[in-house]
């Protein structure tokens, strides 16, 4: 390779076998890019001067010798992640304080994460997720005070959340502490995050009561520009990468880490499932409580993050109400409150949800009418099942008041039916009556019109048995002629 060669790109090929020792061929090399290949064994000794190296998405099996041999401090970038990475993290990174993003997600290493991570001042961005860590988050990261994105799900990491987080990572975006072993209660200090628009501690053994403060949380409560960083970051599968241009100089030009980047996504709980989220994470509005021990009220203070996209409080032990001005997060596309001990009937405000596209409130104790509206109504009736006070549509059962007005419709129309026939029946005995004793009354009372009355009977029949001869007669002489 030519000695000037300052930027080298191998990636997405299938380049196999293992990676020669070209610490000393290359002294220019500041960028290598070997991800998305079938390169395997131990990690080589890579030059010093070396500012941004990936190697993520491949089969390495050794870590120890690689972390332990780089003393120079000017590496930036560091992407190990998917590989087959086995052994615990070396305790040797005191001298790598120029570090500002760390990848080691998606391997097998085991072990604590060691102290000597809490050197890294300059860090930026730490994806430890999809390991076997375990062990408490050792004190000495909190000396980490410019993180922004902290990734350290699906672990076995334990002990309580430290209060450090919330006092020493203020400048965080991004946390994500799901799927752990983390116990213990929520303390206030995690109000101080105020940059924070993704806040995931869901599937841990946290108890205790959600917080009064999160109204603090000012990312999420306030509308804000999109947050920007060095023009020499981009967020690529939930992590910030350097920016490369061109000509192999770091830096797109810009403020904004969105610009230039043609695909980013980053794995985010949402609206029930595990997701991508695409380019514009930027607008992304988060909180993921679920499935944890918490207990007590849905505070009324977390309806002021006006610009919550999501929340999911689902598998806990919450009683209470669901606070009645919830309508007031209007940019809510997902909640998710399933499985709780919730009571009492369903907020009229909910209907403001305009942009509500996944909701569940199964398995619960509400009761009553569910608030009409088109969004509300659009959803399958399971997302409100287990609530055996509930009614109203979706649901097929019936309110009471439906009931009862249906019930007293039936009685109504029978009682009106059994008041038509009384009337009837009254009016049938009262007329014969009248009409048979008027005439006999007064035939046997009045002797005149007795007389004129069977005369006129008399008369009637003679006139009739004539009328009948007559006629009679002519029609045997018309069929004799």
């Amino acid at each position: 390779m030519p000695s000037e060669l300052r930027y080298l790109n191998l990636a997405h090929n299938q380049i196999k076998g293992r990676l020669p020792n070209i610490s000393t061929k290359v002294s220019n090399l500041h960028t290598i890019d070997f991800s998305s290949n079938r390169f395997e064994g131990p990690l080589p000794v890579f030059p010093p001067n070396l500012t941004s190296i990936n190697l993520s998405k491949n089969m390495f099996s050794r870590l120890n010798f690689f972390v332990c041999s780089i003393s120079g401090g000017n590496l930036r970038f560091l992407d190990l992640s998917s590989n087959h990475l086995s052994e615990e993290i070396p305790d040797c990174f005191m001298h790598w304080q120029g570090l500002e993003v760390l990848n080691l997600a998606h391997n097998k290493l085991s072990g604590k994460i060691p102290q000597s991570m809490g050197s890294l001042t300059q860090l930026i961005a730490l994806d430890l997720s999809y390991n076997s860590l375990s062990g408490e988050l050792p004190w000495s990261l909190q000396n980490c005070t410019m993180l922004r994105f902290l990734y350290l799900g699906k672990n076995k990491l334990s002990g309580k959340i430290p209060t450090w987080i919330g006092e020493k990572m203020s400048s965080l975006i991004i946390l994500s502490l799901r799927s752990n072993e983390f116990h213990g209660s929520m303390q206030f200090q995690i109000c101080l995050l105020v940059h924070i628009r993704y806040l995931d501690l869901s599937q841990n053994n946290i108890s205790g009561t959600i917080p009064q403060c999160l109204n603090n949380l000012a990312a999420m409560a306030h509308k804000v520009s999109e947050f920007t960083m060095s023009d020499n970051f981009f967020i690529w599968n939930g992590i910030v990468y350097t920016i490369i241009g061109p000509d192999g100089m770091y830096g797109s030009g810009s403020n904004d880490i969105m610009d230039g980047v043609d695909s980013v996504s980053i794995i985010v709980g949402w609206k029930g499932k595990v997701y991508e989220y695409g380019k514009n994470f930027g607008e992304m509005r988060s909180i993921d409580l679920a499935n944890n021990k918490l207990t007590g009220k849905i505070p009324d203070e977390i309806c002021g993050l006006i610009e919550l996209k999501a929340l999911n409080l689902s598998g806990n032990m919450l009683t209470g109400m669901i606070p009645q001005n919830i309508g007031q997060l209007e940019q809510l596309e997902s909640l998710d409150l399933s499985r709780n001990r919730l009571f009492g009937s369903l907020p009229a405000t909910m209907v403001a949800l305009h942009y509500l596209g996944f909701l569940n409130l199964s398995y619960n104790e509400f009761s009553g009418r569910i608030p009409t509206g088109t969004q509300i109504q659009s959803f399958d009736s399971d997302r409100f099942t287990g609530n055996l006070g509930l009614c109203g549509p979706p649901l097929i059962e019936k309110c009471p008041e439906e009931v009862t007005s249906s019930t007293n419709h039936l009685i109504s129309y029978q009682e009106d039916g059994d008041e038509f026939w009384k009337c009837l029946y009254i009016g049938t005995v009262l007329g014969f009556i009248v009409g048979f004793w008027g005439v006999c009354g007064s035939l046997m009372l009045n002797r005149s019109w007795r007389h004129a009355y069977f005369l006129l009977m008399i008369n009637l029949k003679d006139w009739l048995y004539v009328t009948i001869v007559v006629h009679t007669t002519r029609l045997q002489k018309m069929f004799h002629n």
